[in-house]
């Protein structure tokens, strides 16, 4: 099945390890085949990963994308989600993390990331950061 993806102008996205950048107006991108594809907003840089939350996340999106090298990224994720699962009670919160694990272990990296902001999302409330899916630009509209 194809994945079609809108871009806005000059929107950046990682295709297989490539940085892309659209041009100066808004463009559809169809992919006929399977391929690691990551938004600019879903891109995390190593210094950003300054959270429990954060730091699972991070090894996740480089298995993603650097599925071939995935085992060097491994060992960090499992010792970051087992020191995330050791201070959380919130039992669907540790079953996301459970879910995020299988999904690593089944290679379905694209899947445990988007589940990982969920857990971004949940310390980011209970941290009394502004919640990841509000603009922080959110002034006026």
């Amino acid at each position: 099945m194809p994945l079609k993806l809108s871009l806005k102008p000059g929107e950046k996205f990682v295709l297989n390890g490539a940085v892309v950048q659209n041009g100066d107006r808004r463009g559809v991108l169809v992919l006929q085949n399977k391929a690691s594809v990551l938004r600019e907003k879903d891109i995390m840089q190593q210094d950003e990963a300054n959270t429990p939350a954060r730091r699972i996340y991070f090894p996740v999106m480089m298995m993603y994308l650097d599925e071939p090298g995935a085992g060097r990224y491994y060992d960090e994720f499992v010792l970051r989600l087992t020191e995330f699962m050791s201070v959380i009670r919130n039992a669907d919160i540790l079953a996301d993390c459970v879910a995020i694990s299988k999904l690593c272990m089944e290679r379905e990296y694209y899947k445990a990331l988007m589940l990982c902001r969920k857990l971004i999302e949940y310390e980011d409330e209970r941290l009394g950061n502004v919640p990841s899916s509000v603009p922080a630009d959110s002034d006026q509209r």
